[in-house]
């Protein structure tokens, strides 16, 4: 019986070069919390605040979130007046093709 479930290869994960993005997107339990809070960094600068009431999520979970992508170097921030507002780096900005083939297979699974 064969299956209707998409591979590896169905998904195009053998392009995927970036194993580091893989495995904070893919290979970690907080991965679709993640994209939600980059697709909208991806819009415009959010502050953590802007970001909590946006997604309906706890401040601390959004800190957490913000911190590993910081130290992951996939978003960056920039103090403006008394807020610190969150972009991707350049780093992120290399592997947005990348980020988005991973985003649909993470939403989707």
């Amino acid at each position: 019986m064969a299956s209707s479930q998409k591979t590896l290869v169905d998904w195009g994960f053998v392009d995927i070069k970036d194993r580091e993005l893989w495995n904070f997107l893919v290979g970690r339990k907080g991965g679709k919390t993640s994209i939600l809070i980059l697709d909208l960094i991806l819009e415009k600068p959010y502050n953590k605040n802007q970001l909590a009431t946006q997604l309906g999520f706890d401040y601390n979970t959004i800190t957490y979130h913000i911190k590993i992508m910081c130290d992951h170097d996939y978003i960056k921030g920039e103090k403006f007046e008394k807020s610190v507002f969150y972009y991707p780096t350049e780093k992120f900005n290399k592997v947005h093709d990348e980020y988005k083939l991973l985003k649909e297979y993470v939403l989707n699974k």
